[in-house]
């Protein structure tokens, strides 16, 4: 009896190392098959497997358009509610009436702000790389506005054809213009900017606190990321591991001042912000009243401080002078940019219909190129992305018809 007991005895360790060591073989070699499927799937893009990656795309849009059309039919109520306030509203736009003025004020200011809210959503949700809106289209906004109220010592542009054109007010007397007034007059588009790339970083909170409500794995490497570095939180040693713990620590122990804090300066690592409320269930309005404030009010106020002082009259003469005290090249270089700002002034002045000088035709046609480059960047980032999606949906398919044979 002894004996049968001892011999069961060493059956039972033996099995249980057995099962130590063949979960810790599983483990290794799901994470190497995790890294090189991974690999495979950053391999899927235009400029190497380009029928592939279009098929992908095309596959992954079709599945996001069934999944909305899925959504959209159980939240019907609500879309049957917004469909006749939609009604309504164009009833009252094309009914001809004394409200007319008011309905055009509101169109105008509608579409204003909802341009700035869609740029700022582009810089930050995370489609593809992120279009870099701020350097593309808010910044020189700011600093045209900016050129315009040091050249014209007022602020109080016609309007129209203000914003899409800025030329000076009649009878513009002799002053100097402050900074505040500058300040007010971008402050509408610069907090719209700020409210949408709030609103941009709320994919990452979702799909994190959904992820532990519900327990499931999400399809996501950032999230993978972010569980892989609280296991290693003891041992990380590189500087970008340990920025991340720091800006993990912050949030989680300190709440709505560390997330307004995050928010509030320039921060490329705030996404890990989003994803750490998400996964440790901070309420959705302390995240997002937080991030909110900080983006669309304090930092939004630095960046454009920041924009003002830079393209002030005097700063950018002096910038203009110390390109052409450049040895050989200066003067060359310090050409088209007198010319360009003689040209704006002359627009600014409603002499824009002749004697415009050549430079800006060349450094408008450079910005130009620049900007397109980027966007076509940015769309080619979203392809890839999504034809990526796909594939580890291929992988993850694959890997569960494994499973049950």
């Amino acid at each position: 009896m002894a004996e049968n007991g001892t011999d069961c005895d060493q059956r039972r360790t033996a099995m249980s190392k057995e099962q130590h060591n063949g979960n810790f073989t599983d483990s290794s070699v799901l994470s190497e098959r995790k890294r090189r499927e991974r690999e495979e799937r950053l391999n899927i893009v235009l400029w190497k497997q380009p029928l592939v990656t279009l098929q992908y795309f095309c596959l992954e849009t079709l599945i996001n358009l069934k999944e909305w059309t899925i959504k959209l039919w159980h939240r019907r109520s609500i879309l049957v509610c917004v469909l006749l306030a939609l009604a309504t509203l164009t009833a009252t736009y094309y009914i001809e009436g004394a409200h007319q003025q008011y309905v055009r004020y509101m169109e105008k200011k509608f579409f204003w702000c909802a341009y700035w809210v869609g740029l700022g959503i582009l810089s930050s949700v995370g489609l593809g790389t992120g279009l870099h809106t701020f350097l593309l289209y808010l910044g020189p906004h700011i600093a045209s506005v900016t050129l315009a109220a040091y050249e014209c010592n007022s602020v109080n542009f016609p309007e129209p054809p203000y914003p899409d054109q800025i030329i000076c007010p009649e009878g513009t007397t002799q002053g100097s213009i402050s900074l505040w007034a500058i300040i007010s007059k971008v402050r509408l588009e610069a907090c719209m900017w700020g409210a949408g790339t709030a609103i941009g970083e709320l994919p990452p909170y979702f799909m994190a606190r959904a992820a532990r409500l519900s327990g499931a794995e999400p399809d996501d490497d950032e999230y993978q990321e972010f569980e892989e570095m609280l296991e290693h939180a003891e041992t990380a040693q590189d500087f970008a591991s340990r920025a991340k713990l720091a800006v993990q620590n912050l949030v989680q122990k300190v709440g709505f001042f560390g997330i307004l804090a995050c928010a509030s300066i320039p921060n490329p690592l705030f996404d890990l912000a989003g994803i750490t409320c998400g996964h440790f269930l901070v309420p959705f309005w302390t995240f997002f009243g937080a991030t909110l404030i900080g983006k669309a009010v304090i930092k939004m106020h630095i960046q454009k401080l920041f924009v003002i002082i830079t393209f002030s009259k005097h700063i950018v003469e002096q910038m203009v002078a110390l390109i052409g005290a450049i040895p050989s090249i200066g003067p060359s270089l310090q050409k088209p940019f007198q010319e360009y700002l003689e040209a704006q002034r002359i627009k600014l002045h409603h002499k824009s219909d002749g004697g415009v000088p050549q430079g800006e035709n060349w450094l408008s046609w450079i910005f130009e190129k620049l900007v397109i480059v980027m966007v076509c960047y940015f769309i080619l980032s979203i392809i890839n992305s999504m034809a990526q999606s796909y594939a580890k949906r291929l992988q993850q398919k694959m890997y569960s018809e494994e499973k049950t044979k």
